[in-house]
């Protein structure tokens, strides 16, 4: 691990997920009565889990509104989420104040243009392997693993790593 990066990551206490091509792969999925349908990864799900009860906060910022969203989050614990702001620096402010927390302790996950200003002010930005190139370039770190396809959980367990706080946590699988 670069040293830098392995920096940045232990300072992190709150951790920002962008939803769409980053927890899903992208994909909408709409019926004919316009109702949406989007596909989580149970994988990615048991990461923020784990991060969160490793004691770094987890939350969600995105641009489009879904109940979708809402029930998944609420499934997974996380409290902290703010749906259907376009402006998403805009929106940093409340969030990380609803969290208690600074820029400089907060993670952000992205994959497009509309997060760069965001993942520009935080201490660690993330971008996912299939992220625009344009986000891949302005991150400090880009995943292996694509957006809705284990992109979340990798992010988890390097925070984790880096904080030493992942080999309790799978030690707890292995009574």
């Amino acid at each position: 691990m670069n040293e830098t990066l392995t920096e940045r990551a232990r300072r992190v206490r709150f951790v920002i997920f962008d939803v769409d091509g980053v927890l899903t792969d992208g994909s909408l999925f709409l019926d004919d009565d316009g109702r949406q349908y989007k596909a989580f990864n149970s994988k990615d799900g048991q990461g923020m889990r784990m991060l969160a009860d490793s004691g770094v906060q987890v939350g969600i910022l995105t641009g489009r509104r879904s109940g979708v969203v809402e029930h998944r989050m609420r499934d997974l614990g996380i409290r902290l989420v703010v749906q259907g702001r376009r402006d998403k620096l805009e929106a940093l402010g409340g969030l990380l104040a609803d969290a208690g927390v600074g820029a400089d302790e907060t993670a952000y996950v992205g994959d497009d243009v509309v997060d760069l200003p965001v993942m520009r002010r935080v201490a660690l930005a993330v971008a996912v392997a299939d992220a625009h190139a344009l986000v891949r370039e302005h991150a400090h770190y880009v995943t292996r693993q694509p957006g809705g396809r284990g992109a979340a959980r990798e992010v988890c367990e390097f925070i984790m790593e880096a904080q030493g706080t992942l080999q309790a946590a799978m030690a707890a699988y292995l009574r």
